[in-house]
């Protein structure tokens, strides 16, 4: 891939299986599957996509309810690999899709801060540079870091995620998708992020983002903010 290209998706093509009767176990499927009796669709969401994105492009992709606008983008990002074609990425990709997924329940806002870093592909040593949990001798309050500074969860950080509401699920997965320094930054309708004060501030943390000159992909169904 050129050097001067951040994404690159050649021939894609993203089929799901619908089955057309429910299948209760795997020994049921099994015996339908041998015997040809397992009657499904194959659906296409993506079919045979191609464009590339230079370094420093914003791309805004545009749609009515299921067009596959996201499918296209959690394909981009690795969530799915497509049936068909081959994608091609260069750089650091902060992916801001659906903020908060992925995260554990059981676990506190701290522990799902090393998890959700994991499954966006931060590595733990960088998780920690932003997480240090080292109070200071002498100092009242630990340093808490620069994503619970950015959350505004406060001392709910150490609480289960079950018990956090939508908002505060979506600010603590806001705050820690956008730690990194990214070359490109993929945007799934997340910019209404929390109260309409945190939503500001993550309105400024991304056109910041945009102003460092990252490569964009971004998904909307408002013109009004893609021109924004």
């Amino acid at each position: 891939m050129d050097k001067d290209i951040a994404i690159s998706v050649e021939n894609v093509t993203m089929s799901f299986i619908l089955n057309k009767e429910k299948v209760d176990n795997l020994k049921e499927y099994a015996i339908k599957l041998i015997t040809g009796k397992l009657e499904y669709n194959k659906f296409d969401a993506l079919k045979d996509i191609n464009f590339k994105v230079k370094k420093g492009e914003h791309l805004a992709i545009m749609g009515l309810n299921g067009a596959g606008k996201s499918t296209l983008l959690k394909t981009i990002v690795g969530v799915y690999k497509p049936t068909k074609g081959k994608i091609e990425k260069q750089g650091v990709i902060a992916p801001l899709l659906e903020l908060g997924a992925g995260f554990d329940g059981n676990y506190s806002g701290r522990e799902n801060i090393f998890l959700y870093g994991a499954i966006l592909g931060y590595s733990r040593e960088f998780i920690q540079s932003k997480y240090d949990e080292i109070a200071l001798e002498g100092v009242k309050d630990a340093a808490f870091d620069e994503i619970v500074e950015f959350s505004e969860l406060g001392d709910f950080i150490e609480v289960p995620v079950k018990n956090y509401s939508s908002g505060m699920k979506s600010r603590l997965g806001f705050s820690i998708a956008t730690a990194v320094e990214p070359d490109v930054l993929i945007l799934d309708e997340v910019l209404s992020v929390g109260d309409a004060g945190f939503r500001k501030k993550s309105l400024a943390k991304v056109q910041s983002l945009f102003d460092s000159g990252v490569t964009v992909l971004f998904v909307s169904h408002s013109i009004d903010q893609v021109m924004a």
